[in-house]
């Protein structure tokens, strides 16, 4: 996984674009992530099946990991197991 690569979800619609990338196991719907939609097989995990949202970026504890979700599916994101975390977008310093 190295930033600027699409992956796809092996068990619903998701797919996201890497932004920031770390060493581990990239995983949507409790399923490992893959390059091509043809790899996929199994099912959604129902422990992973919160969704994703196209437009959000999803950032692990530490900020290791970024992703850019490009198309919403079912399945939740985690990396090793971990789920990820909508990125909250930082608010503008005020005008006066």
């Amino acid at each position: 996984m190295k930033p600027g690569s699409k992956l796809k979800s092996a068990v619903c619609d998701t797919e996201v674009m890497v932004i920031r990338a770390a060493e581990g196991s990239l995983e949507c719907g409790g399923a490992a992530m893959v390059d091509d939609k043809a790899d996929a097989s199994g099912e959604l995990n129902p422990d992973f099946a919160e969704g994703t949202q196209m437009g959000k970026r999803y950032v692990d504890a530490d900020g290791t990991v970024e992703l850019l979700c490009v198309k919403a599916g079912k399945g939740s994101l985690s990396m090793n197991g971990t789920a990820l975390t909508t990125k909250e977008a930082k608010s503008l310093p005020s005008s006066d």
